[in-house]
């Protein structure tokens, strides 16, 4: 089971109980009146969003760690009021994302990591394993069962073929639209012609006789 087959957010709660079983990650004293960035107006109302944000940053370190406090800051970033001046984008709190990750670090379901020029913290092998029991768990519970791959050989159509006839039908019936065209421009004009030819003939004919 991963976090893909179930709803993310069903997901960073149903870690969040798991976590607030784990004696090493504690909210601090602060936690209870202290704003999660500049741009929040007051505390968050939830009791237990110390927790609910670690697991958030733990399933963020699987689907991208390594990962730093400073692109987390900016990912839990969002927009301040400032009354009539124009809204501007403010990060979060460093304090707190650097706290829940010394205890993540501390319980074993985050390491420090260098993949090239990225350096951070990623998911261990324990923190794998606890995302992916908490996505079991929700499965059970909500019944999501996932489909199993059917194993029937399926009939093999090609409608690129058919466009290409339809096309080329579509080509032949413009040549002959053209060529009807074209001989119809032909017999206008040889009847033009000799329509021209005519008063000609009937002009030399009088002068004659008179001869």
């Amino acid at each position: 089971m991963t976090r893909y087959d179930v709803p993310i957010n069903e997901l960073i709660l149903k870690t969040a109980e798991e976590l607030e079983k784990m004696s090493d990650i504690t909210p601090p004293i602060w936690a209870d009146f202290v704003k999660t960035g500049v741009h929040k107006e007051r505390p968050p109302v939830q009791k237990n969003w110390w927790y609910i944000r670690a697991a958030a940053i733990l399933q963020t370190l699987q689907a991208k760690g390594p990962i730093g406090v400073s692109k987390l800051r900016t990912k839990y970033g969002g927009k301040k009021n400032r009354g009539a001046a124009p809204e501007k984008f403010c990060r979060a709190s460093g304090n707190i994302i650097r706290k829940i990750l010394q205890q993540l670090e501390k319980a074993g379901l985050a390491d420090k990591a260098e993949k090239g020029t990225h350096k951070g913290r990623i998911i261990t092998q324990k923190g794998a394993k606890l995302l992916g029991k908490a996505a079991e768990d929700l499965m059970k519970e909500k019944k999501i069962t996932i489909p199993k791959k059917s194993t029937e050989e399926l009939p093999v159509e090609f409608p690129i073929r058919k466009k290409k006839k339809k096309k080329a039908k579509k080509k032949k019936a413009k040549k002959r639209t053209r060529k009807k065209a074209a001989k119809k421009k032909t017999k206008k004009k040889k009847a033009a012609k000799t329509e021209e030819k005519k008063p000609e003939a009937a002009a030399e004919a009088p002068k004659e006789e008179s001869k």
